[in-house]
């Protein structure tokens, strides 16, 4: 699957330090090789029903799968106290 990180989620990773952005960089490298993405990731409930969250130490990833194309879209990334907000 291709990864496709929006512009939102791009100005938050670049907020992130340079070692948090590295790990979440080497995740999403990761993240495009496998054949499942949803085999690391967990679906979310309620308002987020429909996109999948990653976790990546204390930081985690919020992403929409589109098995029509073979995109992940990866939304927001935050730290998990603000991620969900």
């Amino acid at each position: 699957m291709r990864l496709v990180i929006e512009k939102k989620a791009k100005k938050q990773l670049q907020k992130l330090d340079s070692s948090v952005q590295q790990r979440v960089s080497k995740f999403f490298d990761e993240l495009e090789t496998l054949e499942n993405p949803r085999s690391k990731g967990e679906a979310l409930v309620g308002n987020l029903g429909g996109l999948w969250r990653y976790r990546v130490g204390d930081y985690r990833i919020i992403c929409e799968i589109n098995d029509n194309e073979l995109l992940i879209y990866a939304i927001h990334i935050a730290h998990r106290k603000e991620v969900y907000q």
